[in-house]
């Protein structure tokens, strides 16, 4: 089991709901291991859903273009601090 906080927990229950992760678990998903490929799998197309997920529920957008994005989908913990600062 892996350590994780409150938002980490949010975002990881996005991240399996938005994305139809039916056999991932809140506790399968390392916060400090990679989103794609070798980590948790995900692909672009799964990078452009998560995207929609996250402007729909936290109310900003993650822009395709971002020059952060590889920073931004690093990991869970990545991911879950991004939103955290830029929730609206």
């Amino acid at each position: 089991m892996f350590e994780t906080n409150d938002q980490e927990k949010e975002v990881a229950n996005l991240i399996i709901e938005s994305l139809n992760l039916e056999d991932t678990e809140l506790n399968d998903i390392d916060p400090d291991a990679a989103l794609f490929k070798d980590g948790l799998g995900l692909d672009s197309i799964d990078a452009l859903e998560l995207s929609m997920a996250i402007s729909q529920k936290y109310g900003f957008k993650i822009k395709s273009d971002d020059k952060d994005n590889a920073d931004i989908f690093a990991s869970l913990r990545a991911l879950a601090k991004h939103v955290e600062t830029n929730r609206v």
